[in-house]
C-alpha cells in the first residue's frame, strides 16, 4: 500500500472521532506537552481537537460523598463543570503529565478523583457514557529506564478498564531540562505513530 493510501485510510479510520488533551505539566511547554503536541500534529485535519492545561482550570479538593449523602449541592459548576463536559463530548482523552514520584501529577491525580464524584452523581450517567471511549496515555520521566512509569501507566490503564473504556496506547519520553525530548529522535518518531493503531482499528 502506497504511503498516500495509509494516510487516506488512516483519516477515513479516525472520521468523527474528537480528541480532548489533557495537560497535567506544572510548568508549560515541558517535555511532556512537546511529545503530546508532536502526535496530535499527525492526526487528519478533520479529527476535533481540544486542549486543556489543568493548572489552568484548578479543582477544588475532591470530598469523598458516596456514604454520606450524595453528591449534593447543584452539580458540578465552574472549572469542574468545564473538564466534565469536556470529557463527556470527547470520543478520545490524552492524558498527557509527566512523571512525578512514580505516578501522574497532582493536578491530573485530582482530575481523576472527581470522576469518583461524578459517578457518584446519577444524574451525570456518567460510566454509561465513559463506556466506549479510548485512553491514550503521554509521559516523560528523567530515568532511563522507561519501566519506572509502569505506575503511572498503571494509574491510567486501569482506570480505563474499570470505566468500560478501551486503552489506546501510550508514549513514554526521556528527559529533565525543558527541550531534552527534542533530541530524542527515536521517542519523536514513536510520537508521529501513537495514533496511527487507532486508525487501522477502525
Amino acid at each position: 500500500m502506497s504511503t498516500e493510501m495509509a494516510d487516506a485510510g488512516a483519516a477515513q479510520g479516525l472520521e468523527g472521532r474528537s480528541f480532548l488533551f489533557l495537560l497535567g505539566s506544572a510548568r508549560t511547554d515541558g517535555n511532556t506537552e512537546t511529545l503530546a503536541r508532536r502526535a496530535a500534529e499527525q492526526l487528519p485535519a478533520g479529527v476535533e481537537q481540544r486542549w486543556l492545561r489543568l493548572s489552568e482550570l484548578p479543582l477544588p479538593a475532591f470530598e469523598d460523598r458516596r456514604h454520606g449523602g450524595g453528591h449534593g449541592g447543584e452539580g458540578p459548576a465552574g472549572n469542574e463543570r468545564t473538564l466534565l463536559d469536556a470529557t463527556l463530548e470527547a470520543t478520545d482523552l490524552v492524558v498527557a503529565s509527566p512523571l512525578y514520584w512514580y505516578s501522574v501529577s497532582a493536578a491530573t491525580k485530582l482530575y481523576l478523583d472527581h470522576w469518583a464524584g461524578w459517578l457518584n452523581a446519577r444524574e451525570l450517567r456518567f460510566r454509561d457514557r465513559m463506556r466506549g471511549k479510548t485512553m491514550w496515555a503521554v509521559t516523560t520521566t528523567s530515568h532511563e529506564d522507561a519501566a519506572k512509569a509502569d505506575p503511572l501507566l498503571g494509574t491510567l490503564r486501569l482506570s480505563a478498564d474499570y470505566m468500560g473504556m478501551s486503552w489506546g496506547g501510550a508514549l513514554v519520553g526521556h528527559g529533565n531540562r525543558p527541550g531534552d525530548v527534542e533530541g530524542d529522535a527515536d521517542v519523536l518518531r514513536d510520537a508521529e505513530a501513537l495514533f496511527r493503531p487507532a486508525a487501522r482499528a477502525e
